[in-house]
């Protein structure tokens, strides 16, 4: 996943990759008041600019980076020229971090939420990975996960690639014996039974676990427990 030659900024907490498309500025401050590094893919330094924060890095083949001398005078710019990655990957193969969320990778155009969902694929063996969007976050898990919903809560299971599930607790539909696939059968729209659901896959094909936006400090605080 990561070229050899790659330069890794390291985070010991909680990073935030901040791309192009529809970012909240409220949830950059919000982030960045809790100690998440913020980390702009190309043009998405400058939306941390706009929010009023200075990002710890920005990282990408910086076509649509403006000013780009000023925020080489400011923060760490880390130019990658080549063109078979996305920003979005380029910064993902150029840091580590025990958890590391993704926004502004969707809202504006298909082919870069469509990019987006191709990267969480590729990268989900590697690392903790959290989606954020205007209405849900999506976490990229491989293996089991357990998390607490309330009765009636919309879970929903996605399939970035064929997996297929052992058994599940508290989901108003089990997963039990199940195989679902990107083309074939999904988890859309499942929902919690109060306390704690508990997924578990037979094998370590990734999937989405997709919850309401209101849920993301409870996943962060999942998955810095799991790390």
């Amino acid at each position: 996943m990561t070229p050899a030659d790659a330069t890794i900024i390291a985070f010991d907490g909680p990073m935030a990759i901040v791309g192009g498309g529809s970012v909240d500025p409220a949830l950059l401050v919000e982030l960045a008041h809790r100690g998440v590094a913020l980390v702009g893919a190309d043009g998405g330094g400058d939306a941390i600019g706009e929010a009023g924060l200075l990002p710890a890095a920005i990282i990408g083949d910086l076509d649509s980076l403006e000013d780009r001398a000023g925020w080489e005078s400011r923060t760490r710019v880390l130019h990658i020229p080549e063109q078979e990655t996305t920003d979005f990957q380029k910064a993902l193969y150029s840091t580590s971090a025990p958890l590391t969320l993704a926004l502004g990778m969707t809202g504006k155009r298909l082919d870069h939420t469509l990019s987006a969902l191709n990267a969480m694929l590729k990268f989900a063996p590697e690392r903790h990975l959290l989606l954020v969007d205007e209405v849900d976050v999506a976490l990229a898990v491989v293996g089991p996960f357990s998390f607490n919903a309330g009765n009636g809560e919309r879970v929903s299971v996605y399939p970035l690639a064929e997996v297929s599930f052992a058994h599940s607790e508290q989901l108003l539909y089990p997963l039990d014996g199940l195989t679902l696939a990107p083309g074939g059968r999904l988890g859309t729209s499942n929902e919690g039974l109060g306390g704690l659901v508990e997924i578990v896959p037979n094998d370590n094909a990734p999937w989405l676990l997709i919850l309401g936006k209101e849920r993301l400090w409870d996943l962060i605080e999942a998955c810095i427990g799991a790390a």
